[in-house]
């Protein structure tokens, strides 16, 4: 509603002052200008389609203008025969609405040749009905020169403002779509980041498991004891086996929610690798500019493969690139290559940072290990790369570490077997 009452506010001000811009092609009191290509613009961008009001209020307003410009300009102001000189404009707008209400162009927003053929048939209809007014005061006649002269207007002002419409659309329709496609690109790192996630949950439900079946094997073995011990051991153990049960039942729960939100049929769960490949790049260009660090990405591509599965793939990849991105100081370069290898897909991230000391190369792949602290000092999880390791070897695939020239940035290069990831895997 507020929208509404805005436009009929412009139609108010906008129309009057848009019809000073004209030019007279008959050399008397008719007029073409700018007025009625904007009323037409807001008669087609209101999304509510009356256009009584509109047509009332604008032919009303024109009127008022210029019969108030003659007031100020004139010496010898004459009330009546100012209204008689731009009277008919009222009934030029009126008419328009009229016929736009009748024709119902909002059917046609969709086809704009047709609504361009419409308008002009509003121009056409308007026109001859502020002519038929003005004239019928005069001796004048409407020629068949007149009409062709307004049929040749009528087409030029309908289709430009029929182009300017469908290329506002055009734009708020792109804008549209890069919102949702940035949209789907946060969700699916999201959930990305919830598959590794889940991994680690599963993983640690199977050692729940583990510890209660050993705890209730403890205390059967302390029950049945010979000779008997102290039987407050054995509840002990009980009571352990009875806790990480719970823990355990717990983290299912958990579990079950993950999966069902990393199942939404809202996304797909498999895209082609260039598109892969092409969002990790672009979110870690983002990422690296939340850092205030300028660094230049490469994407090398070569080779057609399946669609590959979305989360594990981001999973994997995005901790790599991700590191890289952290382990760069201030600026750098980060290349990414996919590439063919044997039975499979090969991938190599190579970065500008510092590089691994020889040191710490077998110790990067340990669960805990890290070099990265938070600005209180607290360290990281150090489970990252400890992660990927243990995903790609249940692919069936293998990692390797290595250093670039002159002992300069960190080369990773992964191979996974294709069916690992591809569609028919599933």
């Amino acid at each position: 509603m507020k929208e509404y009452r805005f436009i009929l506010l412009l139609i108010i001000i906008v129309i009057p002052l848009a019809g000073e811009l004209k030019f007279r092609p008959f050399y008397d009191d008719f007029r073409f200008s700018l007025g009625p290509p904007v009323f037409f613009f807001f008669l087609l961008w209101m999304r509510r389609p009356s256009p009584w009001i509109p047509g009332f209020l604008a032919g009303l307003s024109v009127v008022v203008f210029r019969i108030a410009l003659d007031w100020m300009w004139e010496e010898s102001f004459d009330w009546y025969a100012s209204l008689q000189h731009h009277g008919p404009v009222f009934f030029y707008y009126v008419t328009y609405a009229a016929t736009f209400a009748l024709t119902q162009i909002h059917k046609f927003k969709s086809r704009p040749i047709q609504v361009g053929l419409l308008g002009v048939v509003l121009e056409m209809a308007a026109s001859c009905t502020e002519l038929f007014f003005r004239y019928s005061l005069t001796d004048r006649l409407i020629t068949l020169t007149i009409l062709n002269q307004i049929l040749i207007i009528a087409f030029f002002r309908s289709f430009v403002v029929v182009g300017f419409i469908n290329l506002l659309e055009l734009r708020q329709s792109q804008a549209s779509e890069a919102l949702q496609r940035q949209r789907n690109e946060e969700m699916l790192l999201l959930i990305s980041h919830l598959h590794e996630e889940s991994i680690h949950l599963k993983k640690t439900l199977q050692n729940a498991e583990s510890i209660t079946r050993e705890s209730y094997e403890l205390y059967q073995s302390l029950k049945n004891h010979h000779p008997p011990l102290d039987g407050s051991y054995a509840q002990k153990a009980l009571s352990i086996a009875g806790q990480v049960h719970e823990i355990k039942k717990d983290n299912q729960r958990i579990y079950a929610g993950l999966s069902d939100l990393m199942t939404d049929e809202t996304l797909s769960d498999y895209m082609p690798m260039e598109a892969l490949a092409e969002l990790i790049v672009a979110t870690n260009r983002k990422y690296a500019r939340s850092l205030g660090k300028d660094i230049q990405f490469g994407l090398h591509m070569q080779g057609r493969y399946p669609p590959c599965h979305v989360y594990t793939t981001l999973s994997l990849l995005n901790n790599l690139v991700a590191n890289a991105v952290e382990a760069i100081d201030s600026a750098g370069q980060i290349d990414l290559f996919v590439y063919p290898a044997k039975d499979g897909v090969g991938f190599r991230i190579e970065d500008s940072g510092p590089g691994i000391p020889m040191k710490a190369r077998e110790l990067v792949f340990k669960p805990g290990y890290t070099t990265k602290y938070d600005a209180s000092g607290n360290p990281s999880t150090g489970i990252g790369l400890y992660y990927v390791k243990e995903a790609v070897e249940q692919l069936g695939g293998t990692i390797d570490l290595r250093t670039g020239e002159d002992d300069r940035g960190t080369i990773f290069t992964l191979h996974i077997p294709i069916h690992s990831l591809t569609k028919e895997a599933d």
